[in-house]
């Protein structure tokens, strides 16, 4: 079993989810979060002036599923045909337990 992280911006996560029903991904988890990567976000107007701001972090979406090893290649493959920026990790998983029914590894997901 593999665990993915997606980092992507909150524009992309519909089209995200919509591609990965098609292909029986079972569930999905999204986390809001916010952050910075290597580029400054936009500036922002503040108050009544012509003075800008400059936020040091920005808000972020993880798109967490969990998939069997077969299953990795085209769920990374649909998330970078569906964002343009943001980041990708995997992690393999020793278990998986499903708390109503005890199934487990890929019975669970």
């Amino acid at each position: 079993m593999i665990r993915i992280d997606a980092i992507v911006p909150q524009n992309d996560i519909r089209a995200i989810s919509d591609a990965l029903k098609k292909i029986d991904v079972g569930g999905i988890t999204i986390m809001k979060v916010r952050g910075r990567g290597k580029t400054v976000g936009p500036a922002l107007h503040a108050g009544k002036g012509t003075e800008t701001f400059i936020p040091e972090f920005t808000d972020k979406y993880i798109v967490t599923v969990i998939v069997e090893e077969k299953d990795e290649n085209e769920v990374v493959s649909i998330i970078r045909d569906h964002t343009k920026i943001g980041k990708i990790f995997m992690y393999k998983l020793s278990r998986a337990v499903d708390i109503a029914t005890g199934a487990e590894n890929e019975k669970a997901i």
